[in-house]
């Protein structure tokens, strides 16, 4: 089933035409009464009937909404010149909204791709672009656009983890734009026999489940503590290795292996250390 346009009659001038025809029947049915003439009323009943049954062929059709027509049953076509319209007066039409909508769906408790469950929510913008198809395609467009959006929430949050922890994985926090299109991508897919398109889907909502939020609020405390302490150690080493290099390059002093030990033990305590040390002046003998 696909979208058909069909061309329809300006309903403004047909309006004032049905409305003569009115007034004329009116005027024919007075006629025959004041004149005792059957033929005059029987004239000016079938004209106010025929004019009033044309006057079912009207309908209006809003800026960005469409007006699907259907013959017994049929599908005739759909009609989307704005204003007042007129068609054939056995014609059912049923107005279909073409304008840009959207809706965040509710919190859905899933499982993650590792079996934590996670709390999450997307906002869906969408719009009706075959009207034929939201109407005969499926029984409530409206209905299957938020059904089906649930759907692929659960379905995309399972197939990801929460948090990355390998490099190059794709995770539900730290790669937004590529979940957002792929939720778009499957929202696209099902709601296609809908006449429907998907303008954009993205994450609104996302936290771990009641139940763990704080065990897991513990494990990222501890994940971001050894990354600091990675990289503090890394430039510390790195550091005491310059350190050393400048002293032996310039001639400034001479040391062995032991006194190098001690000086490399104490350079990593003063660099890697969360206190600011406190020094021990030696105004002795360096030996």
């Amino acid at each position: 089933m696909k979208e058909n346009p069909i061309r329809s009659a300006a309903g403004i001038p047909a309006l004032l035409v049905l409305l003569a025809a009115l007034a004329l029947g009116g005027w024919m049915i007075v006629r025959g009464v004041t004149t005792a003439s059957p033929p005059w009323v029987v004239a000016g009943i079938a004209v106010c009937v025929l004019a009033a049954f044309f006057l079912l062929g009207l309908y209006m059709v809003e800026p960005n909404q469409a007006a699907v027509l259907s013959l017994f049953g049929k599908y005739v076509g759909t009609d989307k010149e704005n204003g007042l319209r007129w068609n054939n007066p056995f014609y059912s039409k049923r107005k279909i909204s073409q304008r840009v909508r959207n809706f965040e769906s509710g919190r859905l408790k899933v499982n993650e791709l590792e079996g934590s469950p996670i709390e999450i929510a997307a906002v869906i913008v969408w719009q009706v672009v075959d009207s034929a198809e939201a109407v005969y395609n499926v029984d409530d467009y409206e209905s299957f656009v938020h059904i089906q959006s649930e759907s692929a929430l659960r379905a995309m949050a399972t197939s990801y983890p929460y948090d990355q922890h390998e490099d190059g994985q794709l995770a539900l926090r730290s790669h937004a734009a590529e979940i957002s299109q792929h939720l778009k991508d499957e929202l696209a897919e099902r709601l296609a026999d809908a006449g429907v398109q998907v303008i954009d889907a993205r994450i609104s909502h996302l936290a771990y489940a009641p139940e763990i939020a704080q065990a897991m609020l513990q494990r990222q405390q501890a994940n971001a503590i050894i990354a600091a302490r990675t990289r503090i150690v890394a430039g510390a080493v790195g550091m005491v290795e310059m350190a050393l290099a400048e002293l032996e390059k310039n001639g400034v002093i001479h040391l062995d292996e032991e006194r190098k030990a001690n000086m490399v033990s104490n350079l990593l305590v003063v660099l890697c250390g969360e206190r600011s040390p406190q020094p021990i002046v030696n105004t002795g003998s360096l030996y």
